[in-house]
């Protein structure tokens, strides 16, 4: 019993022992804040976590064996990396999402080992709190709240919202789920966008121009993620009331030969509402690079004065280079559109009109008539710029009359002869106008009836604001020098030489002595052939005015009513008369003004420009058809009616035109040849070879064939040339009575004629026909043939006895079979002869019946009509020197 309690005294002492030797708790700091980044699980704590316990270095009592973490929804564990440091980590048992939850707060605690391993009798520490932040990562792009955007602005304004686009991002922290910026991807677009993704526009904005706009519009969230898929904004721009002239086209098409054509036929004025007083329309066509300032007919000078029924007997000074017409060959030519000849001159070239071309008396009536186009001088005080100058070619410096420019005044110098007249006269004749320095092609007429002087310019009388008196000159045997574009300085200079010379443009330079010419004659030498019309003129309403510039390229309309100027705009028209116009472009301006009722300010009503566009016309084809061949006997060539070159000729023109109904049934050939009927303006005959000897042979026509007709012609040893406007069957009459004529047949064998023909100075040509006129010398007299029928008297028939006389000389020499051979061959030859004969009878038949029609047409022929001109100096043409530009060709 003794030693039972001794034990039980022992068990006691040794559990106090026991007891004793875990005596301190853990220890650890009472908070910690970490962080970890999402989709990990590290977490990095500050303080770093470490329990320290001062049973150290007691095994197990001082040893650390767990953290435990209260809160069973926290997504963290904590394990003990070292139990003797107590070093502990906190991870995470899975990914952690920020989106899901951005912070964690939970209570730690760490556990000794207590008396063992297993953590028996282990003591614990006090409570710690955690605090864990996640850190986001930019995993997510932004996103547009909208599929689409649309808006709508009133065009002229300047906007500073349109709208506002937004985007999100789904990232939780604000650097990534922020939207940073936006931006317009699209290029060359009036818009703008801020930060806040706010739209505005950077200019203003035109219904006319553009009607809708999209755009797209992209967002970068605070990290510079950008958004996978851009959005688009539409834009609508609406209309906003603005006065100004509606419904009209920027472009009018013209197709050559349908007449008037209405220009605005739905056009109308849009005045917003407001009140409108009275208004004022000018509409401008626009032609000034059209040829000579707009389409006009491209004939020769010659054929237009014919057509216009001008005064004959005019010298034309700048005609087409040309043998006969040397003098302008130097000069710079532009022969331009439609072959219309045009000299440039630039101050350095000019030339001297030969002798023979010039007038030698002018008379007190003379006309001298030029087209020009002249710009401002250089410098202050311009010296003369000469279009015309007849001067002293030697000796003396004294200019007898002349054409001059300066400082953009038309000077014309006048100065009588003494003999003619010895007392103090007008010699100086001073014009200022506009159009002298405007660049544009104006036609200038100077009609003098001595001492009057007047000008016409577009064939618009202008009087001269200024006239200078001079005495005449004084009589001297000294000869005169006529020049264009520059005048000659022939006495008092060391040198001759031309001197104040012409900038400018020139064509159609003319003087015409002993005549003037009429106001009617010289509107039609510058008529336009194009411009403005009102379609349906008498239907348009009685309160309208309008008023026509002369060239009808302006046309001015005012009125009252709005509906009634909206119907008289509507019936303005373009007209081009030219059965073939230049094709181009013409410009329009339609501007206008207007007035409101008792208001200070009014409606502005903005210009507009369209354009007339004439189609390119269909080009004719020209063909001359008739003999190729004419055989006649040589006392033909002699007689008085002579031989009629070309008596079957016809002459017809072609166009080719699309057909819808070929085009639709034959694939191959949609085209067909239509007959057009148009004038011509010359037709030329050139002998071919050898020139005609003037002595022996001439081509001729009589002078009563031309009466009634715009034609005229001439001729040389190199043929004959018909010229004028008129129409081909006109032409077909006057060519078909061209007779040649030869004195001395006998010594002709053939001769070769050409004929071609030409519509609008060469622009349009013929193609060329050839005729061989071949002659037919008469037989011996007494001759006759055996007893076939007698040939006509003018051919010759080669008989048998030739044969024989071939051989004569061989008679005797010649065997039997020879002469069975020679006998043969006569009688072969009879029959061939016989042949021919009965062949020429046929052709003698017909040309008798040709020969009746021919005297029908003309019974009497008059050779006091005959005219034969004779050219002495040898023209290489018969057109050369007859036209004025008759060489010319393209176009």
């Amino acid at each position: 019993m003794l030693r039972t309690a001794v034990l039980a005294l022992l068990a006691l002492g040794l559990s106090a022992s026991r007891t004793k030797v875990n005596k301190h708790k853990p220890w650890i700091e009472t908070s910690y804040h970490g962080v970890i980044t999402e989709n990990t699980d590290v977490v990095l704590l500050d303080p770093p976590l470490v329990a320290l316990d001062k049973d150290a270095p007691v095994p197990y009592a001082g040893e650390i064996c767990a953290f435990n973490i209260q809160g069973l929804e926290s997504p963290f564990e904590a394990v003990v990396l070292n139990g003797t440091s107590g070093e502990g980590q906190l991870r995470a048992r899975g990914l952690v999402d920020c989106e899901s939850q951005k912070e964690y707060t939970f209570i730690i605690q760490a556990h000794d080992c207590g008396s063992g391993p297993g953590g028996a009798e282990g003591k614990k520490s006090h409570k710690a709190a955690v605090h864990i932040q996640v850190n986001d990562v930019n995993e997510f792009a932004p996103v547009f709240r909208e599929s689409e955007y649309r808006a709508a602005v009133t065009e002229g304004k300047i906007y500073d919202n349109i709208l506002q686009v937004e985007a999100t991002d789904q990232d939780c922290s604000p650097q990534y789920s922020q939207i940073c910026n936006y931006q317009i991807t699209s290029t060359r677009t009036p818009f703008a966008i801020d930060r806040n993704g706010n739209i505005r526009n950077t200019e203003k904005l035109s219904y006319d121009r553009q009607q809708q706009y999209e755009i797209q519009v992209t967002a970068w969230d605070c990290g510079q993620k950008r958004a996978l898929r851009s959005v688009s904004v539409r834009i609508d721009v609406k209309p906003v009331c603005k006065p100004g002239w509606q419904g009209w086209n920027k472009r009018v098409d013209y197709e050559p030969g349908t007449g008037s054509k209405q220009l605005f036929p739905k056009m109308h004025l849009e005045t917003c509402g407001g009140p409108l007083s009275s208004a004022r329309t000018t509409v401008e066509l626009q032609t000034g690079h059209i040829g000579k300032g707009c389409d006009r007919e491209t004939y020769s000078e010659k054929s237009l004065q014919k057509l216009c029924g001008a005064s004959s007997g005019s010298t034309d000074l700048l005609p087409a280079p040309s043998a006969a017409t040397n003098w302008t060959a130097s000069l710079v030519t532009d022969s331009g559109r439609d072959s219309e000849l045009i000299f440039t001159f630039d101050g350095r070239q000019a030339a001297k009109i030969p002798d023979w071309v010039v007038p030698q008396n002018l008379t007190d009536h003379f006309t001298i008539a030029t087209w020009m186009k002249h710009g401002p001088s250089h410098g202050l005080r311009a010296e003369k710029e000469t279009l015309l100058c007849n001067s002293d070619k030697t000796e003396m410096n004294r200019h007898h009359y002349s054409l001059y420019v300066h400082n953009c005044r038309l000077v014309f110098l006048l100065r009588r002869d003494f003999t003619q007249v010895d007392t103090f006269r007008p010699a100086e004749f001073h014009w200022k106008l506009e159009q002298i320095c405007d660049k544009e092609w104006h036609y200038y007429v100077i009609n003098v009836e001595f001492p009057v002087v007047t000008l016409y310019v577009d064939g618009v009388t202008y009087d001269p604001y200024l006239v200078t008196d001079d005495w005449p000159i004084h009589p001297s045997q000294i000869d005169v020098q006529l020049t264009v574009g520059a005048c000659w300085q022939g006495g008092e200079v060391k040198k001759p030489r031309f001197t104040q010379y012409f900038r400018g443009s020139l064509a159609g330079l003319t003087i015409r002595p002993g005549k003037i010419e009429s106001q009617k004659v010289i509107s039609c030498l510058q008529a336009c052939k194009e411009g403005l019309d009102i379609n349906s003129l008498e239907s348009l309403d009685k309160s309208i005015k309008f008023h026509f510039n002369p060239a009808q390229s302006i046309l001015v309309m005012e009125g009252e009513d709005l509906e009634n100027m909206n119907a008289a705009v509507r019936k303005v028209s373009y007209i081009n008369s030219r059965q073939f116009p230049t094709p181009g472009a013409r410009r329009l301006r339609i501007s206008t003004s207007v007035q409101c009722f008792g208001e200070d300010t009014c409606i502005t009503i903005p210009d507009i420009d369209a354009v007339v566009m004439v189609l390119q016309p269909s080009e004719p084809r020209i063909t001359i058809s008739g003999a190729e061949r004419l055989t006649r006997p040589e006392s033909d060539f002699g007689a008085a009616g002579g031989i009629a070159l070309f008596q079957d000729l016809h002459i017809i023109s072609t166009v080719t035109r699309a057909d819808a109904t070929a085009a639709r049934h034959t694939a191959g050939q949609p085209e067909v040849l239509e007959e057009i009927i148009h004038n011509l303006d010359y037709c030329d005959i050139l002998v071919l070879g050898e020139e005609l000897g003037p002595e022996e042979e001439s081509l001729q026509v009589r002078r009563g064939a031309l009466l009634g007709k715009h034609l005229d012609a001439t001729n040389s040893t190199s043929g004959m040339s018909v010229y004028g406007v008129d129409s081909m069957s006109s032409y077909e009459q006057v060519i078909r009575q061209v007779r040649y004529y030869h004195r001395r047949p006998a010594h002709l064998t053939e001769r070769r004629f050409r004929l071609t023909c030409s519509e609008l100075n060469g622009r349009y040509t013929s193609n060329e026909l050839n005729l061989e006129v071949s002659v037919l010398h008469g037989s011996e007299p007494g001759e006759h043939v055996g007893h076939a029928i007698a040939p006509p008297q003018y051919m010759q028939v080669r008989r048998p006895s030739v044969v024989h006389d071939l051989y004569a000389g061989h008679s005797s020499a010649v065997p039997s079979a020879a002469t069975v051979v020679i006998v043969m061959c006569i009688a072969a030859l009879v029959v061939v002869v016989v042949l021919g004969i009965y062949r020429i009878h046929l052709t003698h038949q017909q040309e008798i019946r040709l020969e009746e029609t021919a005297k029908e047409a003309g019974t009497s022929w008059d050779d006091s009509a005959l005219t034969i001109t004779v050219n002495p100096d040898g023209e290489s043409a018969g057109a050369s020197g007859r036209r004025g530009g008759g060489q010319r060709r393209g176009g």
